[in-house]
């Protein structure tokens, strides 16, 4: 997981067809049989349209991955090369192991040519508006509050734990879920319940947490440990969750190698951390918390992010990525 979250939220695609727009962020390319309904900061909807009667599905979405990168809350000019068809892959791989946790929302990856292998076709769903993450792992935004109140998000954790500590079991934390271009706010258990209700909050929590563990102990088996991560929720009408956007990858989770662990220090990710750190030197230029976008980034840092997608891919699945 990172801080600022990556990857469009699905949360208004069921009822508006409005499309959001984001600094430096483009449209989705046109696909013939499908209208475009929204862009996030990394992925394209488009809903299906009958050839008969032109009018466009209200059960189905193609969910299209691009190659857009964020950082901060910015999209940015530059793109990472084979990035959407690494998330949309090893989601599906994920998305196959969580299945007796929770179902997900893929119906089908049968999509167009122009996008294959980097998209597919999912359920119409009303999203969940909270942005449901766990911990494992104290770091990032987590570490600054514990230092500060002992607890993260309410939940109370134990004296004497430094950064990368590992925690006694992965807790919820969740966030609001705020619009493209402005920033996440740490939230309790309790406003969950006030925003979602009971059953919901209780389900987001057990849920979360459940698949942040199932994930540790399949990437412990091939040397990485997941931090973190953000995961989607859309709702059925019978008030049960479905897993949806996409699942334990680079962008929604945060990913060490397990034989470089050792807390008290900042680990080195597999994720866009190169992004962030290059955004953030003086060689960018940049001023994160001016109102000016990102500049472009130099093309080795954007070979280095590629790299790192493509190793976080290979390592977990144990697939070589083609």
């Amino acid at each position: 997981m990172t801080d600022e979250r990556s990857g469009a939220t699905t949360s208004d695609t069921t009822t508006s067809d409005t499309t959001a727009r984001a600094e430096g962020d483009a449209a989705g390319p046109p696909l013939p049989g499908y209208v475009h309904v929204y862009s996030g900061k990394v992925r394209d909807l488009y809903a299906p349209v009958d050839p008969v009667t032109g009018e466009t599905d209200q059960t189905r979405l193609l969910l299209v991955a691009s190659d857009r990168v964020s950082a901060y809350d910015w999209v940015l000019d530059s793109l990472i090369p084979d990035k959407g068809a690494i998330l949309t892959q090893l989601s599906l791989w994920w998305f196959e192991r969580l299945a007796d946790l929770v179902p997900n929302h893929v119906v089908s990856t049968d999509v167009p040519a122009q996008v294959a292998g980097r998209a597919v076709l999912v359920r119409r769903l009303q999203m969940v508006p909270v942005e449901a993450i766990g911990r494992a792992y104290l770091t990032g935004s987590g570490l600054v509050e514990y230092r500060e109140r002992g607890s993260v998000c309410g939940v109370s954790l134990p004296q004497g734990l430094t950064e990368a500590s590992r925690l006694p079991e992965p807790i919820f934390t969740p966030t609001t879920k705020a619009p493209i271009g402005s920033h996440d706010e740490a939230i309790t258990y309790e406003e969950v319940v006030a925003q979602v209700g009971a059953a919901t909050a209780a389900q987001l929590r057990r849920l979360t947490t459940a698949i942040l563990a199932r994930g540790n102990e399949i990437a412990a088996q091939r040397g990485v440990l997941i931090a973190d991560t953000k995961v989607e929720f859309g709702i059925e009408p019978d008030g049960s969750l479905v897993l949806a956007d996409e699942v334990l990858t680079p962008d929604s989770s945060r990913f060490w190698p397990a034989s470089e662990w050792v807390p008290g220090r900042p680990q080195r990710s597999y994720d866009k951390q190169f992004v962030r750190d290059w955004l953030t030197s003086a060689e960018s230029g940049w001023d994160r918390h001016g109102e000016q976008p990102p500049p472009a980034l130099p093309s080795s840092v954007v070979e280095q992010t590629r790299a790192t997608y493509v190793a976080a891919y290979e390592s977990i699945t144990g697939r070589r990525f083609e």
